[in-house]
C-alpha cells in the first residue's frame, strides 16, 4: 500500500497525535501553545492512547507533513490583505469573517479566551451576575458545544433573553467590550481594546441552540416562537441536526465514519429513521453494515437523553471536520457549514 493510501485512511486526530509524538517533547509543546482547549484536549487523548503504530503509518504522517512544509513559503505573509484574502478564500466570507476581525481587527481577548480553558459551570458562575448583554457577548464568542453548556447552566428565566440576544448581535461596541474585559480583568488579567469586533448572530445562535440538551432547546425554540416568531424560523432554518446528515454526500459520511466510535454510532442511530440508517450503511463494508445493523437489533431499549447525547457528540465531530474542510454539510437554509 503506498503511503499515501495509508496516510488517507488514518483519522484526522490521528495524524496529529503521530506526528506530535514525532517531532519531540519541546517541538511539541510548541506546537500545543498555539492551539485552543479543544483541540489540545483532543489531540492529547489521542497520543495518550496511541500503542502499537505501525512504522508505516509513522512515515507515511511524517512524510506528508515535510512534503507539505518543503511546499509552504512565508513570504508576505505579514500584510493584512494577504491574511484577509487568504482566509476568505479558504474558510468563505461568512465563516472568515470572525477570524479575520480577531486576527486584524482585535483588542486585547485574554479574558476571553482564558473563558475557553474553564468548566461551563465556572463559566456561568463568572457570568450569571452580569447584565444579560455581557452573558451574551461571552456565551457568542464561546465554541457552540461549550456555549450551549454554559446557556443550560445559566437559570431557566434568563436563558431565553440571552439567547434572543446572541441571535441579535451583530458587532460589540467599544464600551460594551471595554466593560466585559474589565469584568474578566477581576478574575484573571488582561487589557482592554477600543475596536468593534464582529460577534453572535442568528447562525451563532443556532449553533448553541442544536448543542443544547433536547428538552431545553425544545423550551427555548418554543418560548421564542411566541415572542419573535420570525426570529425562531431564522434559527430553526440555520440549525444543522442529526437528520441532515442526510444532506452530506457519501464520500463525507466515509470519512465521518471514520472518526465515530461504533458504541456511539449504534447509540445515535437508536433515534434515527430508516432512511438515514440506509445511508450510513450504504457507506460502510457489507460486513460492517451486517454487523451495525445486529449491533442494532441486540441493544435494548435505551433512554433518549443517552441517545441526543450520542447524536451530538457525533455533530460536534462532522462540524470540527467540516471547520477543517474535510467534509461539507448542508442543512435547511445553507450551502456549507
Amino acid at each position: 500500500m503506498s503511503d499515501k493510501s495509508i496516510y488517507d485512511a488514518i483519522p484526522y486526530i490521528e495524524k496529529a497525535a503521530i506526528l506530535l509524538l514525532t517531532v519531540g517533547e519541546e517541538a511539541a509543546a510548541n506546537i500545543l501553545k498555539q492551539l485552543g482547549p479543544k483541540e489540545v484536549q483532543r489531540i492529547g487523548t489521542s497520543m495518550a492512547t496511541l500503542s502499537d503504530v505501525k512504522r508505516e503509518r509513522v512515515a507515511a504522517v511524517f512524510n506528508a507533513f515535510i512534503a507539505e512544509i518543503t511546499n509552504t513559503t512565508g513570504f508576505g505573509i505579514g500584510a493584512d490583505s494577504y491574511v484577509r484574502n487568504m482566509l476568505t478564500r479558504a474558510l468563505g466570507a461568512e465563516k472568515a469573517s470572525g477570524i479575520i476581525d480577531r486576527i486584524l481587527l482585535g483588542g486585547n481577548t485574554q479574558g476571553l479566551d482564558t473563558l475557553k480553558w474553564m468548566d461551563a459551570r465556572a463559566i456561568s458562575d463568572v457570568i450569571k451576575q452580569e447584565h444579560p448583554q455581557i452573558q451574551a457577548i461571552v456565551i457568542a464568542y464561546l465554541e457552540g458545544d461549550l456555549s450551549a453548556e454554559v446557556l443550560s447552566y445559566l437559570p431557566e428565566n434568563m436563558r431565553l433573553d440571552v439567547i434572543v440576544r446572541v441571535a441579535k448581535l451583530d458587532t460589540v461596541q467599544p464600551d460594551a467590550l471595554n466593560e466585559l474585559n474589565n469584568i474578566l480583568e477581576r478574575q484573571f488579567s488582561g487589557g482592554s481594546s477600543a475596536q468593534k469586533r464582529r460577534i453572535g448572530g442568528t447562525k451563532v445562535a443556532a449553533d448553541i441552540m442544536t448543542n443544547l440538551d433536547g428538552n431545553i432547546e425544545s423550551e427555548l425554540m418554543g418560548a421564542l416562537g411566541d415572542i419573535d416568531g420570525e426570529l425562531a424560523e431564522t434559527i430553526q432554518d440555520l440549525m444543522f441536526v442529526f437528520a441532515n446528515l442526510l444532506d452530506v454526500d457519501d464520500r463525507g459520511i466515509q470519512l465521518l465514519l471514520r472518526e465515530v466510535s461504533n458504541e456511539g454510532l449504534v447509540i445515535a442511530l437508536k433515534g434515527a429513521d430508516e432512511e438515514l440508517r440506509e445511508k450510513i450503511y450504504n457507506n460502510m463494508s457489507a460486513r460492517a453494515a451486517d454487523l451495525l445493523r445486529d449491533d442494532l437489533e441486540a441493544t435494548g431499549p435505551t433512554k433518549l437523553s443517552d441517545v441526543e447525547a450520542a447524536q451530538r457528540e457525533i455533530l460536534t465531530i462532522a462540524r470540527r471536520m467540516a471547520d477543517d474542510g474535510e467534509i461539507i454539510l448542508g442543512g435547511p437554509g445553507e450551502q456549507m457549514l
